[in-house]
């Protein structure tokens, strides 16, 4: 997928993230810190870190400056209440970069942390495209903790089975 506009581009990513914000909504605020094996992210660090290296890593590289990303542990934000709030900050702060983008920025090189250049509209695919990968850690980790999550599309897999017709697999 090309991103020709900036309009449709920032519609598009603000699909994306209320599809984040629900299943982050159902994060147990006493679960927040859980990780399933110490060393690796908790929820509360999966949350930080789509916001974190959204705003200073992508939005800082789009701004063309250096990555400034430093991590997502509990010195950003500690507390449901405050994750929450860093969540919707570091977002808001990162769409007021990516609003004064032009549509012809979009085909603009940018420099990624690994001094590659690419073009900015690819550098967004990625963006979107690492928040939907930590985005299924989420819910792999709320799984493993048995919290129901909400379906993504509106239908859980159950739903559409049943919603559809048979047909003869062989």
């Amino acid at each position: 997928m090309e991103i020709i506009t900036v309009h449709s581009f920032l519609d598009y990513f603000e699909k994306i993230r209320k599809r984040t914000e629900k299943v982050v909504q159902v994060i147990p605020p006493d679960q927040l810190e859980w990780t399933y094996k110490p060393g690796k992210f908790t929820l509360g660090d999966q949350v930080r870190h789509i916001v974190a290296i959204e705003r200073y890593m992508y939005g800082e590289t789009i701004a063309g400056r250096p990555s400034a990303y430093q991590g997502c542990g509990t010195e950003l934000a500690a507390g449901y209440d405050n994750v929450l709030h860093y969540f919707h900050e570091m977002h808001r702060q990162s769409m007021q970069i990516f609003g004064q983008l032009r549509d012809e920025d979009l085909q603009r090189e940018c420099s990624t942390p690994g001094n590659i250049k690419i073009a900015t509209w690819k550098w967004l695919r990625a963006m979107i495209e690492h928040e939907i990968h930590h985005r299924g850690q989420i819910y792999l980790y709320l799984s493993m903790l048995g919290v129901p999550t909400p379906p993504i599309f509106g239908l859980t897999s159950e739903e559409v089975i049943r919603n559809s017709v048979k047909i003869n697999p062989g």
